[in-house]
């Protein structure tokens, strides 16, 4: 979810916080600071930020009739009439 303290520093090169928020701010990385000065970056935005290609599952459909609509326009219609 989160980089650790160690992946930060490898992705900046810095060991400050302060640098190290710097960096990441001209990498165009959003990140959070921790009362302690310490940074929250998500995993998901560094790897979009630099490119990784992000697949999102599709819901599988149905290759059958929707028998709900054709039950519901049945209906419809016999209470019109």
């Amino acid at each position: 979810m989160f980089l650790t303290p160690d992946e930060i520093k490898e992705l900046t090169k810095r060991t400050r916080y302060g640098a190290q928020a710097e960096m990441l701010q001209v990498l165009g990385i959003v990140h959070k600071i921790r009362n302690d000065g310490s940074l929250i970056v998500l995993r998901t935005h560094v790897e979009q930020q630099l490119g990784a290609t992000v697949t999102v599952k599709a819901a599988k459909k149905s290759a059958g009739p929707n028998w709900d609509a054709a039950v519901s326009v049945g209906t419809r219609h016999a209470k019109a009439a």
